[in-house]
């Protein structure tokens, strides 16, 4: 199998399959594997191209067989589809990537490390906690307002409603009720005893992480969005600008345009959700609380002639394209006027 030189690997949990060609695009092997035998597999194999779809467990894969010495390129799923030819199944999904691998025009995903997909995976898990302790939270609240208890919105005033529960002597809630309310509570606060260990974790990386820490001299930008963007952007040169990042993050208008007409709508809304949502929400912070906000000639024209939303979108476009430019510069932040 000297003569292979290109192969598109489909990924699974147990069954994979592979397609692999020869210099003239002929097909040399077609067969499935199990997982014991992908590392056989490629050791066998002469150095060449692999591509494989950037979903679960591609980097993992990526990562061992650039071990073995071939050449590993992750392309986003959605790209390869193009390629696959009539009904989807294994055999059509691995010729699609090898075919999709070769393409002059094709964009990778760079591999990450997996000290980048531990940080992410702590991002996750805080992610998984936040939403159980809101959903918690929000049972918590719809219970009590049965007895007429209502409290103001905010996860800082829910500790009036605890209190309430907790106090044995407040007759207002019946002792069943008060029962079941506790289950919920103790749920409560081990989840938030839990994403404050999350939180310090982050911390920690982002102290020993020198882009992360570049990325947090950006206004708006702290250590959780610093070791985000720092974990989820294995190579910032990838992008060849920062409009082509925040592109990337769906922070751009989507274009519906056609016969020479330009027609923009809403931003696009692909890529990273999470660092999107990230970004939006810590511009809406930076607009009602800083200073420097407040004082900014651009921010102020923007609000003045746009939604505080729009302006929000804005700024955290313009926080991206920032990021980008500190990342490929190895720099940290400076203001326009210390610059000029």
């Amino acid at each position: 199998m000297g003569h292979v030189t290109t192969i598109g690997l489909d990924l699974a949990k147990n069954v994979f399959q592979v397609h692999a060609v020869d210099q003239a695009g002929d097909v040399v092997v077609r067969k499935q594997l199990r997982r014991r035998q992908v590392h056989a597999f490629f050791a066998g194999v002469s150095p060449c191209l692999v591509g494989l779809e950037a979903c679960a467990t591609a980097h993992h894969w990526a990562r061992e067989l650039t071990a073995l010495g071939h050449e590993v390129r992750l392309m986003p799923p959605n790209y390869v589809k193009a390629y696959v030819k009539r009904n989807k199944h294994d055999m059509a999904d691995a010729e699609a990537i090898c075919e999709a691998v070769r393409r002059p025009s094709m964009r990778f995903v760079p591999v990450k490390t997996a000290e980048q997909q531990s940080a992410l995976m702590i991002h996750r898990a805080r992610e998984l906690l936040v939403r159980q302790r809101t959903m918690l939270v929000n049972a918590l609240r719809g219970h009590l307002a049965e007895f007429g208890l209502i409290e103001a919105q905010g996860l800082h005033k829910v500790a009036r409603l605890i209190a309430i529960i907790t106090d044995e002597t407040d007759e207002r809630i019946p002792g069943l009720a008060r029962q079941v309310l506790k289950v919920i509570v103790n749920k409560i606060e081990n989840i938030q005893t839990a994403i404050a260990g999350l939180e310090m974790q982050l911390v920690a990386w982002h102290k020993n992480n020198p882009v992360s820490q570049r990325l947090a001299t950006i206004p708006g930008i702290g250590p959780v969005i610093a070791t985000a963007i720092a974990a989820t952007v294995a190579d910032p040169n990838t992008f060849r600008s920062g409009r082509e990042f925040a592109a990337w993050l769906g922070l751009v208008p989507r274009q519906n345009s056609t016969g020479g007409k330009a027609r923009l709508g809403g931003i696009s809304k692909r890529g990273d959700s999470y660092l999107r949502r990230l970004l939006v929400n810590s511009s809406h912070t930076v607009l009602l609380c800083s200073k420097a906000a407040k004082t900014d000639p651009w921010l102020t024209s923007l609000l003045k002639r746009k939604p505080r939303l729009v302006a929000a979108v804005a700024l955290a476009n313009k926080t991206a394209r920032v990021a980008w430019a500190i990342m490929t510069r190895h720099d940290t932040y400076r203001r326009a006027a210390a610059a000029a």
